[in-house]
């Protein structure tokens, strides 16, 4: 249980459901005076005010035929009224009060219940809480929420060319930015983070960096899970009882993403390539932490003619947009090497295409998936 505060981002473990009706009585939705239509139906008509209701102070009498309340927005209507005369149609004089415009219906009530009532399922379990979530359960009159704990994922990554962003640079040597570009997208999703550090190309150094993830719920290898002679990831896995579910997957980019089984831990290893590994994060590492494994796609339509596709299921970095007169329409970002990062500043989507997909025209539709 988290106070409403420290809720958002976490999962619900529970249904929610409202402890209050909303609005909990019929309340006025204007500043006026409150009446009974029928008094109120011609121009000219006069009533006598005989009291006020501000909010949070109901008027305690009853308004009969010919008698007006002095009301605000979100105070309680009293009984007997069933009409809010706004302030701008009368003019006022003392206790008496006149009417300047016709007032054909009953108006400007918020009934009771109109929102939600008492017992009316408002979140479901396993929803993300966001700001919209969060207002809802506190009118509903919930202080605290039923939260699945944090999911901790170690990252581990592996290479001996890499080193720590900042650090002396060496002959040779690349900056490691997948674990600080992989622990943001985590975080975002709702997780707790180790980072294990940079693992030598020998495993004896993966398995002493492996050992410091105990706690974690998930270890996250980065790189070193290919066919190189110094790929060393995958095997020191195994011969510490890793059982696979899967090796590698059909799918461009990220061919080397494995996936299994370590006693109680989940080990998802990712490609060493800044876009493969955050393009394999977004479809298989967010599923795994939120419970949710559909992709949320969304659809549109091609701004540019688009070559078949190959033998694999192939996701490309694109900026979705809406444009007048075109509806919603995507563009391909020009260069799709795995090596590079600076295209995720510009991408808003990732651009799917089926296996062995036919080409297409300008216009066509296709089928996107949100970042």
């Amino acid at each position: 249980m988290v106070p409403l505060g420290d809720a958002l981002g976490r999962t619900l473990a529970f249904d929610i459901t409202a402890r209050v009706t909303l609005p909990p009585h019929d309340a006025s939705a204007m500043d006026g005076y409150a009446v009974r239509i029928q008094d109120v139906a011609q121009a000219g008509s006069v009533l006598r005010v005989i009291g006020d209701a501000p909010a949070g102070r109901p008027f305690a009498g009853t308004v009969e035929s010919g008698e007006a309340v002095r009301i605000f927005t979100g105070s309680a209507i009293p009984e007997g009224a069933d009409h809010v005369l706004i302030q701008e149609h009368v003019q006022r004089d003392g206790d008496s009060l006149t009417t300047n415009e016709v007032e054909p219906k009953a108006r400007h009530i918020r009934r009771a219940g109109i929102d939600f009532r008492t017992g009316t399922r408002l979140l479901p379990a396993v929803k993300v809480l966001g700001p919209a979530e969060i207002a809802v359960a506190a009118a509903a009159d919930h202080a605290t929420l039923p939260v699945h704990k944090r999911l901790c994922v170690a990252i581990l990554a592996n290479g001996d060319e890499l080193r720590a962003p900042g650090s002396a640079p060496e002959t040779g040597n690349v900056v490691s930015s997948n674990p600080a570009g992989l622990a943001a997208l985590m975080r975002w999703w709702g997780s707790e983070v180790i980072d294990l550090g940079i693992a030598s190309d020998n495993i004896e150094s993966i398995r002493e960096l492996i050992g410091r993830a105990g706690e974690a719920d998930i270890i996250l290898p980065v790189g070193g899970a290919s066919v190189g002679d110094h790929d060393y990831m995958f095997a020191a896995f195994e011969g510490l009882g890793l059982e696979p579910v899967f090796r590698k997957i059909a799918v461009k980019p990220g061919k080397p993403t494995w996936f299994g089984r370590l006693g109680d831990q989940r080990v998802l290893g990712l490609p060493g390539n800044p876009a493969s590994a955050l393009v394999c994060a977004h479809l298989f590492l967010k599923p795994l932490l939120t419970g949710q494994p559909k992709l949320d796609l969304l659809a549109a339509r091609i701004a540019h003619p688009l070559d078949a596709n190959g033998p694999r299921e192939t996701f490309l970095r694109g900026i979705y947009k809406i444009k007048d007169g075109i509806g919603r329409s995507v563009e391909i970002l020009p260069n799709q090497d795995s090596s590079l990062v600076t295209p995720f500043l510009t991408a808003n989507c990732l651009v799917r295409r089926k296996a062995d997909a036919s080409a297409l025209d300008a216009g066509d539709r296709i089928q996107v998936v949100p970042l």
